[in-house]
């Protein structure tokens, strides 16, 4: 099952997503905190919403430009992210494999969907594209083995963890650089049973303006979801709706020679086997 974010006024309802004769269906579950609140419940609607065709809405109204549209996570939810956690994008860094994880944070406030265009932010000289696996988490996850918290995953998204490097470079946190606006963009939650496992193998590319600058697959992480869950359980309760942003394989624009980065005009997409393509164009600071 596929679940998609939609706006109905200050709120966002989770909506599932169905095919219907090769167009794109959308089914309203509930508001995103209590589809959380009660996963067990709501999942249950969703499978029956799967054999019916009553109050289906087109997508396409509402996906137009990102129009309708939010990230399928609660507001309170925490976003954390992952660096080198692949082995081949070490490599391209220089620096040695992380023995723990190194986990940072974004905001929700952050995030953002398909179709969205993303500013670069004043005083950079543009964007660098981090293709990702985010993964997000079904169930309460409190000091849990690595087997428990793979099994607490709802589902995974493809996810584009844009970076200000500059900002990022400018202090040992990279919190600046993490968090510039609408730098997240986020895709369809797709549940486990239908993305498949990270483990085994999910083909991860990231083409700039048709280009192919990243070509990874999930099967090259140091971390697997799974240990990463567990490593931050030990510290923080996770719950329902939380994202765990996983890393990003080879390829970055800062370790090119010379480096390359988005610039407004540029068009960034990340595609993920089993899980979609986000697209999203790059602007100019204020667009």
């Amino acid at each position: 099952m596929r679940f998609v974010g939609v706006r109905d006024g200050r709120r966002i309802v989770v909506g599932l997503v169905l095919e219907r004769a090769g167009v794109s269906k959308l089914a309203r579950i509930a508001d995103v905190d209590d589809f959380y609140a009660d996963l067990p419940r709501w999942m249950s609607t969703a499978r029956e919403l799967t054999t019916s065709d009553h109050g289906l809405a087109d997508l396409d109204d509402l996906a137009d430009a990102g129009t309708g549209l939010a990230p399928p996570v609660p507001a309170g939810a925490r976003v954390l992210g992952m660096g080198l956690n692949y082995h081949a994008h070490a490599a391209e860094t220089g620096l040695e494999l992380p023995r723990k994880p190194p986990i940072f944070a974004r905001w929700t406030a952050s995030l953002t969907v398909d179709g969205t265009p993303v500013p670069v932010p004043g005083g950079e000289r543009g964007l660098d594209w981090e293709g990702e696996l985010a993964a997000v988490v079904g169930t309460r996850l409190v000091d849990v083995d690595e087997a428990t918290a793979q099994r607490g995953v709802l589902g995974y998204a493809v996810f584009n963890d844009l970076s200000a490097r500059r900002a990022q470079g400018a202090s040992a946190q990279w919190t600046l650089g993490k968090n510039s606006d609408r730098s997240g963009p986020m895709g369809p939650v797709v549940t486990t049973d239908e993305a498949g496992d990270p483990a085994a193998g999910l083909r991860l590319v990231t083409r700039v303006n048709g280009e192919i600058m990243q070509d990874g697959n999930t099967n090259d992480m140091i971390f697997t979801v799974g240990a990463i869950l567990s490593f931050v359980s030990r510290t923080i309760p996770l719950d329902p709706g939380d994202v765990l942003i996983t890393g990003t394989p080879a390829g970055v624009g800062y370790t090119r020679t010379p480096p390359r980065y988005l610039v407004p005009g540029d068009v960034v997409e990340v595609s993920i086997e089993t899980l979609g393509t986000l697209r999203n164009p790059v602007t100019a600071h204020g667009g």
